[in-house]
């Protein structure tokens, strides 16, 4: 792993950065479901789907959402769907802690940007992948993630390993993340590491960017350690299988 290529820099504005790579065996050990399951597998990067003006006014849901809580390590966790939010060495669930309050703290505008840019996400992936957008379900845990320099508390604090998302979650097929903050402005270190046989390939994190691939072993990764400042960024996860499948949070 001497080598490494940057995928996508965080100064460059990239329309649509496409890599097609051979997909692993991951998905026939699982259901496969007719113009969904991945034929072509790869990995893309774009910023061309969500502005920067969008990230900064999601980076603010997740930032009123993570003032209620937060871990004592360094990664925090906030799952607007289930509910699960860090608090201190564990997860409440949002919702029922604080209950009425939530009302206070997010707006039907911002839980109809969210699932605006949940389903533009969701058509790029269908697009670039040459699939149907309506056989992709979202699923979980698709969440807000808040990554400091703050030492690791508990396992959960621990997301620099390498991990293969299918291998992990089962329900993944297509994985992405939308970038809500800046390397090398807003934190250092952070990058997220795809991890190939031959070299490691980098993507910059930069507010509006979306990383997305298919979930497989074919795109192993991890994520580097934040070495200063803070990283947001949304993790937005699919799958093929309609029992997966979780409905877009209501703010109720």
């Amino acid at each position: 792993h001497g080598v490494t290529e940057v995928l996508a820099h965080r100064g460059h504005h990239l329309r649509d950065k496409f890599i097609e790579i051979p997909c692993s065996e991951d998905y026939g050990s699982h259901r496969r479901f007719a113009g969904c399951t991945p034929r072509k597998c790869g990995r893309g990067v774009t910023d061309a789907v969500i502005t920067r003006e969008e990230a900064e006014r999601i980076r603010r849901i997740a930032e009123r959402g993570l003032s209620l809580g937060g871990s004592d390590g360094g990664a925090s966790i906030l799952d607007l769907h289930s509910g699960a939010l860090s608090l201190g060495k564990h997860f409440v669930n949002l919702y029922r802690y604080f209950g009425d309050k939530v009302q206070d703290v997010f707006t039907e505008e911002d839980f109809a940007l969210y699932r605006d840019v949940r389903q533009r996400i969701q058509q790029r992936i269908a697009q670039v992948f040459g699939i149907s957008s309506s056989a992709m379900y979202l699923t979980k845990p698709t969440f807000f993630s808040r990554m400091n320099s703050t030492g690791a508390k508990t396992a959960h604090d621990e997301y620099w390993h390498p991990h293969v998302d299918k291998v992990t979650y089962g329900s993944f097929d297509y994985t992405s993340l939308l970038y809500l903050s800046d390397y090398s402005e807003d934190f250092g270190g952070g990058r997220f590491v795809f991890m190939d046989a031959d070299s490691n390939k980098t993507v910059e994190p930069r507010a509006g960017r979306v990383s997305f691939f298919t979930s497989g072993s074919e795109n192993l990764h991890r994520v580097e350690k934040v070495q200063w400042g803070t990283r947001f960024a949304i993790t937005i996860s699919f799958t093929c299988d309609p029992e997966h499948g979780i409905g877009d949070p209501l703010l109720a």
